[in-house]
């Protein structure tokens, strides 16, 4: 793996500068790319040109950009608003993975991963364009793993939960608290957990594992309604029921 070249969109954020940090300890050249900071390629994927030699030599590709504080419900979402989701969370990601796709078929190898979300599978109050443009991920990814597969390459969709980036642990202290109560594991994720389950992705090793989509949420997306008689106590693992 030491002669792979990585391409991390994103790679600027609390995920993505973790996800950098864990593929350049496991040996691999990153190149970084994103709309600001010190990223090797500073460019808005949404519109702006994607710089042939940012993705002619690229053997790993993890989409991580995105946009995440876009709030309206579904019947006030302006168009605007929409856009930008949409824009942001699947056109852009679309684009890079298209752009690295030819290097990928050529050299009969390729790693595709995208960083979605639960709120993909389970959608998200008051997040409607950011669910759909995450479910939509998963379509284009399980239909670029049907069409490269033979030549190689995988691709994969990562489904963070909450994950303690710069953004969630600046929220509001009754704001974590309310969404930690609704974690079963009663925690935030690490970046580095995250970027570690990517690393094992785009091993060379992994070339079996495809169209999957992985989450990584603490148990957030598990029914903990209990529909028993009265009520229920944990105790010592054990679950007992009264009435």
């Amino acid at each position: 793996m030491r002669h792979r070249q990585a391409l991390v969109t994103g790679a600027m954020g609390g995920i993505g500068s973790a996800i950098c940090d864990r593929l350049r300890a496991g040996g691999l050249a990153v190149r970084t790319m994103d709309v600001r900071g010190e990223a090797d390629v500073v460019m808005d994927l949404t519109v702006d040109p994607i710089p042939e030699w940012a993705v002619a030599d690229v053997d790993i590709c993890v989409s991580v950009a995105g946009v995440v504080d876009t709030f309206a419900p579904a019947h006030t979402m302006s168009a605007e608003k929409w856009s930008r989701d949409i824009d942001a969370n699947l056109t852009a990601a679309f684009r890079v993975v298209q752009a690295c796709l030819g290097g990928m078929r050529e050299r009969r190898f390729g790693r595709i991963v995208a960083i979605s979300s639960m709120a993909g599978q389970m959608g998200s109050a008051g997040k409607v364009a950011y669910a759909a443009a995450k479910a939509g991920l998963h379509g284009m990814i399980r239909t670029i793993a049907i069409e490269n597969t033979s030549f190689g390459i995988t691709a994969n969709c990562v489904l963070p939960g909450m994950i303690a980036t710069p953004k969630v642990l600046a929220l509001p202290p009754a704001d974590r608290h309310r969404i930690l109560d609704s974690i079963p594991s009663g925690r935030f994720g690490h970046p580095d957990e995250v970027a570690d389950l990517v690393a094992f992705l785009v091993r060379d090793q992994a070339g079996y594992l495809t169209a999957q989509e992985i989450g990584i949420d603490g148990g957030l997306q598990l029914n903990s309604l209990f529909v028993g008689p009265q009520s229920r106590q944990a105790a010592d693992g054990v679950v007992q029921m009264t009435g």
